[in-house]
Order: C-alpha cells, then sequence, then structure tokens
C-alpha cells in the first residue's frame, strides 16, 4: 500500500518528464483518487458496509501541435501511458495549446471524515423517527462519507492541489396502503455533519400531506416547486449562459447580455466558498471566483473555459471542466446559488388560494429549448392555503424562459440539490392537467 501510494505521489512529474524527453510541446497531468464509505440500509435495517477507493490519472499532451489524451485507472505504466497520447495524437488536428502558466497552490483540506459508527447511528435515527410515526412503511437508505483528492500538473509550471471531503445521505420511505404505493424520498449533502432528524422531517412532512388523495385539478394555474423539485428549471438557464453556446448562437440569450432576461426577483450567481461543493481551482488550474450571471433579472455574464473565452473575447471564467476523467476540458458550473427570498414554505402556500406543489417528478430533462412536460411523481393540491391531499396522474407542461419572466415568490427554503442551491418558488403560465376517474 505504501509503494502504491508514493507511485501515485510521483506519477504526475514522471509523465511529465517522459513526455518531455519524446518530444512533446506541452503537457498536462489530471489525477483524482477517492475513497468513499457507504452505509446501506434497506427494509429499515442495514443491509451492508462498503469501502471504495478509486484512482485515475489523465495525460493530455501536444505533438507537432496535435492534442493527444490518454486515461488509465489504478497503478500506471507511465512510459506506456505516455505512448499512448503520442499515439493517439497523431489522429487529431493540431490546435492552439491552451495551458495555464506557472503557479503553485495547495489549499488545505475541506471537510472532515465521518467515522462508519456515526454514519450508522445517523441512518437508524432517521429511520426510527420515520416509523414512529408510520410503522408500516419501508424505509432505504444511503449514509455516505467521501474523500476526493485532485491534483493538476503541467510542463508550465503549474502544480495545484486539493482535497475535499463529503458527507451525503439518501432515504427513502416506502408506503403501500391496499394498491396505492408512495414513496417519499430526500437527502443532504454537507460538510462535517448531518442532520437526520432534518431528513426525517422533510418526508414525515410529505407523508402527513399524502393521507388524503385530493380531486384532480387542470387548467393554467400556480405551480409551487419545492427546493427539491427547482432544481428541474435551472438546467436550461445553465446551458443558456454557457460560452459555448453562446458562440455557436445557440443560446436565445447570446445577444442579451445587459438585458432584463427573467423576473426582476431572480438573483443567481456562482460562489466558489459556498456550501459541500466549493472548489479553489476548475480542471484546467485556473482560480476559481464568485461570478454574478443574473442581477434581478438583468443577464450580466457568460462562462467559458480558456478555448471559448478566448474565442468570445472575455477570457476564462475559471469554468473549464471535464465532464469525465477521459474528457477535454469545457465551460461547466460546480456551484450555481439562486438568492432565496424570505418566506418559510409553509408561508408561501398561505399565500395561495388555488394551486398544486410539485416535489417528485418523473422526466424534467428541459435541453436548450426550454420546453419541457413533466409527470408529477409526487404533488399536492393547494386550496385556500391549506394543502388538502395528494394530487395523481397529474402533468405540467410549460416553457422554462417563459415561466421564469412570471415568478410570483421565492421562498427562504434554499437547499443544496446535487452542486445547485435552490430554493422554492411559486411561478404561473403553466399548463397542469390531472386525470379524472
Amino acid at each position: 500500500m505504501g509503494s502504491e501510494h508514493l507511485q501515485a505521489e510521483e506519477l504526475p512529474e514522471q509523465l511529465l518528464d517522459l513526455a518531455h524527453h519524446a518530444g512533446v510541446e506541452a503537457a498536462e497531468v489530471f489525477q483524482s483518487r477517492s475513497h468513499s464509505r457507504p452505509v446501506y440500509f434497506e427494509a429499515n435495517r442495514l443491509k451492508q458496509l462498503e469501502s471504495a477507493q478509486s484512482e485515475g490519472t489523465a495525460l493530455r499532451l501536444w505533438k507537432n501541435g496535435r492534442p493527444g489524451l490518454a486515461v488509465a485507472y489504478g497503478p500506471v505504466d507511465p512510459k506506456s501511458l505516455v505512448e499512448k497520447a503520442i499515439a493517439l495524437s497523431t489522429l487529431g488536428q493540431p490546435e492552439t495549446i491552451e495551458m495555464t502558466d506557472n503557479r503553485s497552490a495547495s489549499y488545505p483540506d475541506l471537510g472532515e471524515m465521518v467515522p462508519v459508527e456515526q454514519l450508522l447511528d445517523w441512518g437508524k435515527e432517521a429511520i426510527a423517527m420515520i416509523r414512529d410515526a408510520y410503522p408500516e412503511i419501508l424505509c432505504n437508505g444511503e449514509w455516505d462519507c467521501d474523500s476526493e483528492t485532485t491534483r493538476l500538473l503541467n510542463s508550465n509550471g503549474l502544480d495545484c492541489s486539493y482535497k475535499d471531503t463529503t458527507l451525503s445521505c439518501y432515504l427513502s420511505a416506502d408506503w403501500i396502503r391496499s394498491e396505492d404505493f408512495l414513496s417519499v424520498s430526500d437527502g443532504q449533502t454537507q460538510r462535517g455533519r448531518l442532520e437526520p432528524i432534518g431528513v426525517a422531517q422533510q418526508i414525515l412532512q410529505r407523508l402527513g400531506w399524502s393521507r388524503e388523495n385530493a380531486p384532480a385539478i387542470s387548467g393554467r394555474i400556480p405551480v409551487l416547486f419545492t427546493a427539491k423539485a427547482a432544481d428541474m428549471l435551472w438546467g436550461t438557464v445553465q446551458e443558456a449562459i454557457n460560452g459555448k453556446r453562446v458562440w455557436e448562437q445557440s443560446s436565445p440569450w447570446s445577444d442579451r447580455l445587459g438585458s432584463p432576461i427573467v423576473s426582476e426577483s431572480l438573483t443567481i450567481s456562482q460562489e466558489p466558498d459556498a456550501g459541500p461543493y466549493s472548489c479553489p481551482f476548475d480542471d484546467e488550474g485556473t482560480p476559481t471566483q464568485r461570478i454574478i450571471f443574473i442581477q434581478n433579472g438583468v443577464l450580466q455574464q457568460f462562462y467559458s473555459d480558456r478555448t471559448t473565452g478566448k474565442l468570445l473575447g472575455i477570457g476564462t471564467t475559471g469554468n473549464g471542466f471535464r465532464p469525465g476523467l477521459g474528457s477535454y476540458p469545457t465551460p461547466g458550473l460546480f456551484n450555481w446559488l439562486i438568492q432565496p427570498g424570505s418566506k418559510s414554505l409553509a408561508e408561501l402556500i398561505a399565500g395561495l388560494d388555488e394551486a398544486i406543489i410539485v416535489d417528485q417528478m418523473l422526466g424534467g430533462s428541459t435541453g436548450i429549448s426550454g420546453d419541457f412536460s413533466i409527470n408529477v411523481d409526487l404533488g399536492f393540491r393547494v386550496k385556500k392555503g391549506q394543502v388538502i391531499g395528494r394530487v395523481k396522474d397529474t402533468m405540467v407542461a410549460g416553457n422554462v424562459y417563459t415561466a421564469l419572466k412570471q415568478v410570483i415568490d421565492i421562498g427562504g427554503d434554499a437547499e443544496w440539490n446535487g452542486a445547485c442551491y435552490t430554493p422554492s418558488l411559486i411561478l404561473e403560465g403553466l399548463s397542469v392537467t390531472g386525470k379524472t376517474y
């Protein structure tokens, strides 16, 4: 184990040295190592404990101006990896070399490891709280502590690294009532500590709302997307301000900088130091930065990697990320925050006369067009400020660009959905269709 760790530590320098002696003009090494310790629960009981480690190394180089990218997982033969990358470079087209210049930075570790026993206790606590109220319910879950180390070096003298440890959980409660099956789920991602009581309370609230089935409803009525469901809306916005989309003129906002594009109640930013997904540098070695993309509804900025930023004339914004270890950097986001309002979810509901709440959905990939049609997996009907029951066989359809111009209210209950920090929000102008039996 010790010799393998030593090889992993020395490998990037070996690869750069071998690439230099092979006559390449430039090279970079991206190395990622992770250690995960998930705890699984099934049907209210501990199912299994796991410990998984993975390590990947990507070598990108340019020879005769042509790029080559080779990837290896686990132990690496440095010479073989360099030869593979050079061989692949002969298949590529010449391109301008885009690499970050000389800079060395080792950032403080983010987060801390938690014992497996603590993960077990958290899982048991959440399940017990749900089953105290609903003994017939079956709970399944996963509680995990994941640590990932990232290091990036290149032949220009760049050498930067950081270690990130995050805690996450997912819990579902399955309720079978005669022929009616209901599954309610929730989760958290944090650093340092998870809140099992908070997860259980979220699920218990939804179970309480689901005791009765509400009559179907159709028409254009306000729709409240909870913080868990609102994430569906932001994928389209992220695509529309992607520098690559802007350069290709496939974004409807390509020529809208400085113009109102959504409701003035919306302010959206990228915050490098916020929450469990903070990140000190991108996959090109550029320091990340705070960016306000939309302020009070007005488009302020696009995001880009080095190549796209050069094409747009804006330079990189520190958003060059690899979709996978074997991919080239491309414009990407890591910390997307929607500025919350001040009202609780209960206060948002109290202000609605006739509406539905969307909490879980089937489908929801909107794409750059913004058009969507989703089946409501878990939703509720609101009448005169009260939740009167669960809605079934209901669809919601509309267009993200149009809907975000018609924001009625924004909650103060923001939470993380992946790397998106979003509150609940109420939209109008959407079409709701409920099946009547």
